[in-house]
């Protein structure tokens, strides 16, 4: 931020003892909004006596998001409202938003028979319909909250920060309401020192009117010590909370650490959260869990960006888990990412004994060439040993394998590799608890992928990643060619055949066009070839 944003915000500023904080999530899938809450956490623990509200407009009908919000602003008369929004890309396997956005793009791309074309355009014209709604209905509920509150505090001000922010700044940047300030990553920091009067200089921010500052999104985030988020507090603030712990299907977050130090192609936690992974401490991950364990919480999500992000934190999985076994929680369930190939016998009996129900897996391809290409790091044979572990140890509930075909330098032979891989892993969980998810990657600015694509001339410098135009949408669902046309066939095919099945019924129909290989191919790794991507982008 520069010096003369800096100014205009402390021309702006109000006593500590007038501060007024309102953190609203926009309207989402309803994910238990664990950033707003430990936001308001944080703030709690730095000014005690200062007044917050959580408004979550994602627990509200949508025709009620306004008036909730207009009479909330109207009641609290906040001075800051602090904005959480969570996504904005919509690319992927599932219903929502209107339609199947996965299934309406491949039938306009690639499907042969001119009335499931015309069925895909209008699918798809729905989706831009509902998109550019909700980029404009957020964005315009961002400005009425800010006027609201300024009928009552002149000198109120809004923060918007979330993960499609993170995402997408440079763009949202440039139609919001000049003066707010855009929160990239972790915003405890910068919230804290804007409530102090302190400058912002330092903080991966910016002010709406201003450039943002060359590579913002790569500076890494500071360490703050995290404690046990006070759910006491929490629920004295959040009138809505009760409703996700009264729903029993929901995972309740809870956060055991932060950054990843992994390069995946394609995927943007790794400058959003940082390399450099903070541990959260033991005792106070589980006094968090038993404070939500004693308000009847039993099903628990670890919102990591990866629960074991690399071998280094084996150990520190076991101390988490033994701590909850040594709590009491017995009867829980839980989920996480999980990378496989970071496990060894005691770790995974730990994860059996605590209540581990579901774990996904991002493997993105079976093909040991492909995985190294993509800069996974992952080793294809560590992950089925890790696998057997589990199994042994009595795991035998669902696990979730997400495949992204075609990401770069898929092959016939890769297709097959891959559907050999997951036979392998059918074999040892049982088939009906394996689940390939099957995802084409939705391009994001940021990511070694995307300069990938400007160096192959699939992307210009200037293209809009926000946009549903059919002309850029074709490229940001990455499905290039010579496979491209192939694969979008056989999972159109598969919509058709069993679309509430459609993962295995992928596999099904890739197996018959392709057909498997020995298990010792997938697992190789030549190194002759196409360069690796790390080659390509260097």
């Amino acid at each position: 931020m520069s010096l003369l944003g800096f100014q205009h915000f402390a021309a702006l500023s109000l006593s500590l003892q007038e501060e007024r904080v309102l953190l609203v999530r926009l309207p989402c899938n309803p994910i238990f909004p664990i950033g707003p809450v430990y936001l308001a956490d944080h703030l709690h623990k730095c000014f005690p006596e200062m007044p917050q509200r959580i408004l979550d407009l994602a627990a509200l009908p949508a025709l009620d998001v306004r008036r909730v919000l207009r009479i909330t602003v109207d009641q609290f008369r906040p001075t800051l409202l602090v904005f959480s929004w969570r996504d904005i890309q919509i690319y992927a396997p599932v219903n929502g938003r209107g339609g199947n956005p996965l299934q309406n793009s491949l039938e306009v791309f690639y499907a042969h028979n001119p009335l499931k074309r015309l069925h895909g355009a209008l699918g798809g014209l729905r989706l831009m319909t509902s998109h550019y709604g909700e980029l404009h209905r957020n964005q315009s509920l961002l400005r009425q909250g800010l006027k609201r509150a300024r009928r009552h505090i002149p000198k109120a001000r809004a923060v918007l920060g979330g993960g499609a922010v993170s995402v997408f700044y440079e763009q949202l940047g440039k139609s919001l309401p000049k003066g707010t300030i855009v929160s990239v990553g972790e915003g405890e920091l910068l919230l804290d020192k804007l409530l102090s009067g302190q400058s912002l200089e330092d903080e991966r921010c910016f002010v709406v009117g201003e450039t943002p500052r060359p590579g913002l999104i790569h500076e890494q985030p500071k360490s703050h010590p995290k404690t046990a988020c006070d759910y006491s507090y929490i629920s004295s603030i959040w009138p809505q909370l009760d409703w996700y712990l009264e729903g029993s299907d929901f995972y309740i977050g809870v956060q055991t650490k932060r950054g990843c130090p992994h390069n995946c192609c394609y995927c943007i936690y790794t400058v959003v959260e940082g390399k450099r992974v903070r541990l959260n401490p033991v005792q106070e991950v589980v006094g968090e869990m038993r404070q939500l364990y004693d308000r009847g919480v039993r099903g628990f999500w670890f919102t990591d960006a990866q629960f074991i992000p690399a071998r280094r934190y084996i150990e520190d999985a076991k101390e988490l888990l033994r701590a909850i076994k040594a709590e009491g929680l017995t009867d829980i369930r839980w989920a996480a990412y999980i990378r496989a190939d970071n496990l060894d016998p005691e770790l995974a009996r730990l994860m059996v004994e605590t209540g581990m129900s579901y774990f996904e897996i991002g493997i993105t391809s079976g093909s040991q060439e492909l995985v190294r290409k993509m800069r996974m790091g992952y080793n294809l044979r560590t992950v089925l040993e890790s696998c057997r572990m589990l199994a042994a140890a009595g795991f035998r509930d669902h696990v979730s394998v997400n495949y992204s075909f075609n990401v770069i330098d898929e092959r016939p032979e890769t297709i097959s590799q891959t559907v050999t891989y997951h036979r392998e892993l059918e074999r040892i969980f049982g088939v009906d608890r394996v689940e390939p998810a099957i995802f084409f990657i939705g391009l994001q600015p940021h990511t070694h992928l995307e300069q990938y694509g400007f160096d192959q001339g699939l992307i210009k410098p200037n293209y809009n990643p926000m946009s549903m135009m059919p002309w850029t949408a074709r490229r940001l669902l990455w499905n290039p060619e010579p496979m491209g046309s192939a694969l979008g066939r056989v999972c159109l095919e598969a919509f058709d055949h069993n679309p509430t099945d459609f993962g295995r019924t992928v596999m099904a129909f890739l197996e018959r066009d392709y057909g498997t290989v020995s298990l010792q191919d997938a697992l190789r790794a030549p190194v002759t070839g196409r360069p690796a991507l790390a080659d390509a982008v260097r």
